[in-house]
């Protein structure tokens, strides 16, 4: 059986949902963003349990398909943004279109329609935020950022920044005060 967690954005959300799981002796085969695989189906009184448990913890049990949908769009961008190293070699609309196997027109319309921004914000926004903190680890050029983002060049990367923060990359890295957001508000 799968299911789908809403706000699993990281390896520590994995962890504390495999501890609960764990902790009411359900049977994990899988656990990775947004998604568990167990190798029965749940009761109702288990589903209930779980659901009740994981809100607790800031999380939310999926169950209709339209959410879970949404939530597998945002695991995947959040995944490939945040936690791989590959670059992205074919464009969005291909890559979420091949692994959820639905037709991308339906998706950024399922999307939009449930989310009030389009696939191509939350995708931007979700680089943005990567290079924020990339910038705040000051290990990286911004010329290594882009490049690391799969921009085109520096100067696309500082328009896109400045249009969705309001300062240039250079000012976002010399102001003291962090204005990171958490993955999942966003």
């Amino acid at each position: 059986m799968n299911i789908t967690i809403k706000n699993m954005v990281c390896g520590r959300c994995e962890m504390a949902v495999k501890v609960e799981l764990e902790k009411m002796k359900l049977p994990v085969v899988s656990i990775k963003l947004g998604e568990v695989n167990l190798s029965r189906e749940l009761t109702d009184e288990e589903i209930h349990k779980l659901s009740i448990n994981l809100e607790r913890l800031g999380f939310e049990l999926l169950v209709d398909k339209i959410s879970k949908t949404i939530e597998q769009i945002k695991n995947l961008i959040v995944e490939l943004v945040h936690y791989q190293k590959d670059q992205l070699k074919v464009n969005l609309s291909t890559y979420l279109s091949e692994c959820l196997n639905q037709d991308y027109s339906a998706l950024s319309k399922l999307f939009s329609d449930n989310e009030g921004t389009t696939i191509e914000h939350y995708f931007i926004a979700q680089k943005i935020e990567k290079a924020k903190e990339l910038l705040v680890y000051d290990e990286l050029t911004l010329s290594e950022i882009a490049i690391a983002l799969n921009y085109s060049n520096v100067a696309h990367l500082s328009n896109q920044f400045k249009k969705v923060t309001g300062s240039t990359p250079s000012y976002f890295k010399k102001m003291k005060e962090n204005t990171r957001k958490q993955i999942d508000s966003l």
